[in-house]
């Protein structure tokens, strides 16, 4: 495994749901993006950058294999999505937030370190 293009992968993954995040719920936010969601819709030129560039390492890191990347993808957004919705918007994480949190933090390690 390359533990480099993982990194990078793994890190572009977050910083693209990040900037996602932003971009979908930034209507909420603030009153600018609710006024200019095509402002907002620009945005989505360089996420689609990043997430093409984090499946490329991903899928280096894991020699080829297309699965694990994805559950990282899916699992970085949940993790990203929980976090925002928690800070921004006093949403708790109940229980079943929780187990499924869990459930994308065993994802990714599933991805990673089963051989």
């Amino acid at each position: 495994m390359n533990f480099k293009a993982l990194g990078l992968g793994v890190l572009l993954y977050f910083v693209g749901q990040v900037v996602t995040y932003y971009q979908l719920n930034g209507q909420f936010l603030w009153e600018w993006a609710k006024r200019n969601p095509f402002m907002m819709s620009l945005l989505g030129i360089p996420v689609s950058l990043i997430f093409i560039w984090a499946t490329k390492h991903t899928v280096e890191a894991f020699d080829g294999l297309m699965w694990p990347q994805r559950f990282i993808g899916f699992a970085s957004g949940i993790l990203i999505y929980a976090w925002g919705t928690s800070y921004y918007f006093n949403q708790p994480i109940d229980t079943k937030t929780m187990i499924s949190l869990g459930l994308a933090i065993l994802l990714i390690c599933i991805q990673v370190f089963w051989k």
